[in-house]
């Protein structure tokens, strides 16, 4: 019976118009399709993103801060024994080498440079 329509259809309108009328609607399924189920999901994806950016950030500025701490310790090390004429013994030196920075640079492919 469907078959028999769009055969009348065609005699009636032309292909083309009929043609143009499919596309029409299937323009406006594929419309409809993305804004009830694929929107949602992109934006509940840019949510968790922008989440994760937010900890990544956080957590470079904690190791900024850190790596900045330990330089500060190494300056006043390397003063106070210019000051005193003495190195200072090798619990300092021990816990400085084993708490040094082991950053290093990724680059954005995730590669070390």
């Amino acid at each position: 019976m469907p078959t028999n329509d769009l055969i009348q259809a065609i005699n009636q309108y032309g292909f083309p118009i009929v043609a143009a009328m499919g596309m029409g609607y299937f323009i406006f399924f594929i419309w409809k399709w993305t804004t009830t189920v694929i929107k949602p999901v992109i934006g509940e994806a840019s949510t968790t993103l922008i989440k994760l950016v937010d900890r990544v950030r956080m957590l470079d500025n904690d190791m900024i801060r850190l790596n900045t701490k330990l330089a500060m310790v190494l300056e006043y090390k390397e003063e106070i024994e210019q000051a005193t004429g003495k190195k200072l013994g090798n619990e300092l030196n021990d816990i400085l080498s084993a708490n040094k920075s082991k950053s290093q640079t990724l680059s954005s492919t995730g590669k070390k440079d």
